[in-house]
């Protein structure tokens, strides 16, 4: 074992179930998306979705927060099952955040405003201290001088960077990352896979979706491939990209890694 595997495995400490899927499906319509979806993620976790377009990468990760809904099988995050129960739904999603190809900020609050408008009004927490959060938060993905500004003066892979804080400040549990990065120029691309290292450092559970492969081998536990609705194929970094098992899988990856 490498010592990137070595460190991974050691910041790998608890067995706790922070994610369970069970046997879930999802239709649009007649089209079967998801086809028995079987995910277990443990606590701090971190799990890397790849696979071509259509594969049901983005709808699998926006069922665990309800912005999909299932229509069979179970998902449980930190204990609660995800039903129709709104109360459910909402612990799920004071829990879990989301990071999005685009970055969804309100172009009409500065950045500092957009932040705290998540933790006042969900969390309750009085204005002052969810400035201060945010700003703390800001900080920490090196952009607390872009604070006062307003969204479109930012270029996009600071605007991603905001978007990331955004989350965190409401001190979720589970990142989950749609395509962070694919609607960045390359040069921008950089800044935020930084911080997302950063916050796998921390020990932040997180399911990724992303091309970015050395990320996927630098960062992740598992990576896991999706075509057709249904998870093809999930291991190690080193074994997944060293040792495909499926004939898709190697197919995608050998034209991923050209």
């Amino acid at each position: 074992m490498n010592q990137d595997n070595a460190n991974k495995n050691r910041a790998l400490s608890s067995d706790s179930p922070m994610i369970e899927i069970i046997d879930m499906h999802k239709w649009f319509g007649e089209f079967h998306v998801l086809q028995g979806i079987n995910l277990t993620v443990r606590e701090k976790e971190r799990i890397v979705i790849c696979g071509p377009s259509g594969s049901g990468k983005s709808t699998l990760i926006r069922c665990i927060n309800r912005l999909e809904e299932h229509q069979r099988g179970q998902i449980i995050v930190d204990g609660i099952e995800l039903t129709n129960n709104l109360k459910n739904i909402e612990k799920i999603r004071a829990e879990v955040g989301m990071v999005f190809q685009h970055f969804n900020l309100f172009p009409h609050l500065n950045i500092v405003e957009n932040l705290a408008l998540g933790p006042i009004w969900v969390r309750k927490v009085p204005k002052k201290e969810a400035e201060e959060t945010a700003m703390y938060y800001l900080e920490k993905v090196h952009i607390a001088d872009q604070a006062l500004k307003f969204p479109g003066q930012l270029s996009g892979g600071q605007q991603q960077r905001v978007a990331i804080a955004r989350s965190l400040c409401m001190a979720p549990k589970v990142m989950l990352f749609d395509e962070p990065t694919s609607a960045l120029d390359p040069e921008m691309i950089k800044e935020v896979l930084d911080v997302m290292i950063e916050l796998a450092k921390e020990g932040m559970t997180m399911i990724v979706i992303t091309h970015e492969m050395g990320f996927a081998k630098s960062v992740a536990h598992r990576v896991l491939f999706m075509d057709f609705g249904q998870i093809v194929e999930g291991n190690t970094p080193e074994a997944f990209f060293e040792n495909p098992q499926h004939d898709r899988t190697k197919l995608f990856l050998s034209q991923i890694l050209q």
